[in-house]
């Protein structure tokens, strides 16, 4: 009887512990509309909404952590919450800091399944508050965000196709592409290219990871599609 009484205290205090982890680890995610009655706040409301939203941002964190192979706490950026807000601004979305803007007039004239393109959106830029990106391009960074979105398989019709491009650092959907080809090299090429990038970036960083100038695999790429 007393070896059960302890074994169930113990389970209980295995538990508690448990929950108690979840909960001081457990990110915060915030979705506003700043615009309602607006054309773009209404269709926020309506098509997508901010319980959507607000889980698609778990979900989109989830997804960013597997595919950066960040599995604890000791990985990743230290971002307590996230918060989305939906108002007018010049681009599509922006993230900065711990904070994700999405464009009410672009939600308001999308002519396609706005609450589809919208995930996709908030995939990429979720991506930028927890990628590790210091000294990195521009466009290497929004190629791993668009990698990111290509992933979860939210690419949008207007991408382009594998293969095409000027530079492999032309950024979001070109670069997205050649890091996909990349990744296909070695698997997990693009998780240990952002663990690298947390305290600099090289391109010297893709020939430790697969033995080739960045070059010489961007020739390599576009002579694969060129078949």
């Amino acid at each position: 009887m007393a070896h059960n009484k302890l074994h169930w205290v113990l389970s209980c205090m295995v538990t508690l512990a448990m929950v108690t982890l979840q909960v001081t680890q457990a990110v915060q995610y915030e979705a506003t509309n700043n615009v309602p009655g607006t054309t773009g706040g209404n269709r926020f409301d309506n098509e997508i909404g901010v319980d959507y939203s607000k889980q698609t941002l778990a979900s989109a964190s989830s997804f960013i952590w597997r595919i950066f192979n960040q599995s604890t706490e000791a990985d990743r950026k230290n971002v307590q919450s996230i918060k989305m807000f939906v108002r007018p601004i010049s681009p599509v979305a922006y993230a900065s800091g711990n904070e994700i803007h999405v464009n009410s007039d672009y939600i308001a004239s999308y002519s396609g399944d706005v609450k589809r393109e919208i995930t996709g959106v908030l995939y990429h830029e979720a991506t930028h508050i927890w990628q590790w990106s210091v000294n990195a391009n521009g466009g290497l960074i929004e190629g791993i965000a668009d990698f990111v979105r290509l992933k979860a398989n939210y690419a949008p019709s207007h991408w382009v196709k594998p293969g095409a491009g000027d530079r492999w650092d032309q950024g979001y959907d070109v670069t997205a592409h050649f890091l996909d080809y990349c990744n296909s090299l070695s698997n997990g090429f693009v998780a240990e290219l952002n663990k690298k990038m947390r305290i600099g970036y090289s391109d010297n960083f893709f020939f430790e990871l697969l033995g080739k100038t960045v070059d010489q695999l961007w020739t390599d790429y576009k002579a694969k599609y060129a078949q």
